[in-house]
């Protein structure tokens, strides 16, 4: 695991042109431009928690909704992280974080698996946090998912405000993205799987 994990992912369709370069082994720099104030807070978050450096930048039909920019941005970067972490050898595959903002707390648990699943269950009782559809959170979450290959339970243990709920799910994933694509130093450069493949 000495050569860089990294990745660079150009998505152009009719309805969104993504471009998200990607380091995982990095210092939390991000450059976030999506159109969509609170997403970029979002993903922002994503980076500076996980220690990833990251660089998004998207051009959606906004004029429409959010919809597609914010689905395809969790394509691409499923896309990107799938692409940097390779063939997952030497990873501890398995990541876990609970995360706390003030009365919001989130809990989510990754698995490196190959299998794409996401479990989630929060609840936002407003349709909007600034631009952004709350409805669109678990969008994001699950395009991530498929398009990165990983099983996520993504699940708000408590919180009323909104704003604070997102904020801590985007921080649980971050942080449990980072112990799953960490290196293991017991497992060597082995493939973290009964079956020799992720």
């Amino acid at each position: 695991m000495t050569a860089p994990r990294q990745a660079t992912i150009h998505r152009a369709t009719s309805e969104t042109d993504i471009a998200i370069a990607l380091t995982l082994d990095g210092t939390g720099t991000a450059k976030v431009e999506t159109g969509i104030g609170f997403f970029d807070h979002m993903l922002t978050a994503l980076a500076k928690h996980g220690l990833f450096d990251l660089d998004v930048a998207v051009r959606g039909d906004l004029h429409i909704d959010g919809h597609h920019t914010v689905e395809d941005t969790g394509i691409a970067l499923g896309q990107a992280f799938k692409q940097a972490l390779g063939d997952k050898r030497g990873v501890r595959r398995f990541g876990q974080a609970l995360i706390p903002l003030d009365e919001a707390l989130c809990e989510a648990v990754v698995d490196l698996s190959g299998r794409p699943f996401l479990a989630f269950n929060a609840r936002f009782d407003r349709d909007r946090i600034g631009e952004l559809d709350t409805e669109l959170v678990e969008e994001f979450f699950r395009a991530f998912a498929m398009a990165g290959m990983l099983t996520l339970h993504l699940n708000q243990k408590a919180g009323q405000n909104c704003h604070h709920i997102a904020e801590a799910a985007f921080k649980a994933l971050a942080r449990a993205l980072r112990m799953a694509a960490e290196p293991d130093p017991r497992a060597g450069s082995a493939i973290p799987s009964t079956k020799g493949v992720l």
